[in-house]
């Protein structure tokens, strides 16, 4: 693999459209993104779709297509390209089966090439492995280099690394992994552009 890993974006996970939706913008206007992915913590189904249409909105404008966390059914109604599983292989098939062909079905697979391999075969377009940096949050186990490289070496299907990013894990991931799944690693930031840039540095 010698193609620069592309970024992809996910949303915190609560904010106020009106406000992230601008701050979105102009991180999309600055980068080239390969991917939306819209992570609420909210289970208000009402909130849920005024942000994704907000984000929609802004994504499209710019042809970049918007993922939702789990919320399959959202998919359809919301106009969203594509649907985010955590749940590794367990729900891939029938997220596929229910979808149709064309939507993006991605699974979050935490440190597990296992389930990475059994999501592929049940129809994911992408598998996600994290987190790769340390982080109090989960049960504390990570992604190591060592699991990218295997599967990059071994698997034909996208792989994606996620979770407490820093420049140097950029650094070391940038030649096994597919892509950088980017969240508050920036947002927390006020300029998140520059924030992006600086985490990104070793892609340039």
């Amino acid at each position: 693999m010698t193609e620069t890993p592309q970024l992809y974006l996910i949303t915190p996970p609560a904010f106020e459209p009106e406000v992230f939706a601008p701050r979105l913008a102009s991180v999309l206007d600055r980068f080239e993104i390969a991917c939306l992915r819209l992570t609420l913590a909210s289970h208000d189904e009402t909130l849920v779709a005024r942000a994704a249409d907000a984000l929609r909105e802004v994504a499209h404008a710019r042809d970049v297509p918007i993922v939702i966390t789990a919320h399959l059914q959202l998919v359809q109604t919301l106009g969203l390209d594509g649907v985010h599983l955590t749940d590794a292989a367990r729900s891939v098939r029938k997220t596929r089966k229910e979808l149709g062909d064309d939507p993006i079905v991605g699974a979050f697979c935490s440190t597990s090439s296992h389930d990475g391999m059994s999501a592929g075969e049940a129809g994911a377009d992408y598998i996600a492995f994290g987190p790769v940096g340390d982080s109090a949050l989960g049960d504390g186990s990570k992604a190591e280099k060592d699991l990218f490289a295997w599967w990059s070496e071994m698997i034909e299907l996208p792989v994606v690394a996620e979770g407490a990013l820093d420049t140097d894990l950029i650094e070391t991931l940038a030649p096994v992994t597919d892509f950088f799944a980017i969240g508050e690693e920036i947002w927390r930031e006020e300029d998140a552009s520059a924030a992006l840039t600086r985490l990104t540095a070793p892609l340039r």
